[in-house]
């Protein structure tokens, strides 16, 4: 609970001071954990935005929406962290007036944010969402805007994230997995998904050759995945040459790199799979 000394003013300065201090410790404590800097900064829309892909926007209306949910900004990244604690004292008479006027009972106005699935990022009022935090209050009143992306806004809970989004999206504009076949071609280092992509684009290529036909993208994804990578899949797991803690997709670059590497060839057989199982180079 918030305290009181009976001085609005007195207690605007208190609650400043008190939110810079858990700033700053707050950071301390993060470089001792080895945390990256990514993991307290206030999350940033635009990058945001530019990893998921933005498809469209309208406007919510007034609505109360909880301050936990409020993890960015557009325009002040630096000025507050995660938490929304300031950074520095540069607007501390900005931030103790809205503060006196919330401790005094003033109507404060709502804040301008964007929705992107659960997440909210400040338009206007960052220094509104700041004391709202540092009195303790567990909603605020907010105009909503909410932006429609490309990839499901989940879990992007530290900028880090936002690479792997980046590429992931990239490869599904140039190969439009769907169903079963986007949540199986999916893995954890960020170029990987490039590799996916012209891996899949060259298959494409050596059967249109082949069949002397054209293929349009979303004929090359669902081919793709029901010709090449599930049989591969299935004959790498009969193999046993999978990782312990590997994805399918993971495994399937992997092995195809080792199977190019030992046998200059893009066909599957079992010839080829001990080839790659005992790593020697095909005769």
């Amino acid at each position: 609970m918030v305290s009181s000394s009976g001085s609005p003013r007195v207690d605007a300065e208190s609650d400043f001071m008190r939110a810079r201090r858990h700033q700053v410790l707050s950071g301390l404590a993060a470089r001792l954990r080895n945390d990256s800097e990514d993991v307290v900064q206030s999350m940033s829309f635009d990058e945001v935005v530019e990893a998921l892909g933005r498809r469209a926007e309208h406007y919510v209306g007034t609505k109360v929406i909880p301050l936990d949910a409020i993890v960015g900004s557009v325009d002040k990244v630096r000025d507050f962290d995660r938490r929304f604690r300031p950074t520095s004292r540069t607007s501390r008479q900005r931030w103790e007036r809205l503060a006196r006027a919330s401790r005094t009972g003033e109507v404060i106005p709502p804040i301008d944010v964007y929705q992107i699935g659960e997440y909210y990022f400040v338009r206007d009022g960052h220094h509104r969402v700041s004391v709202a935090r540092s009195l303790g209050l567990d909603l605020i009143e907010a105009r909503v805007t909410a932006i429609e992306t490309f990839l499901a806004p989940v879990g992007i809970g530290a900028r880090a994230d936002l690479e792997l989004k980046f590429w992931r999206r990239l490869m599904l504009q140039r190969v439009p997995f769907t169903g079963e076949a986007r949540a199986a071609v999916a893995v954890d280092t960020p170029s990987d998904y490039g590799v996916i992509a012209e891996t899949v684009e060259a298959w494409a290529t050596r059967r249109m050759h082949a069949e002397k036909a054209y293929m349009d993208k979303q004929t090359m994804a669902q081919r793709w995945y029901a010709e090449e990578f599930k049989p591969v899949i299935d004959m790498i797991e009969d193999a046993g040459v999978r990782g312990d803690d590997e994805r399918p997709a993971e495994a399937y670059l992997r092995v195809a790199c080792e199977r190019y590497r030992l046998i200059r060839e893009h066909e599957w057989n079992t010839e080829v799979m001990d080839a790659v199982k005992k790593g020697k180079r095909k005769r």
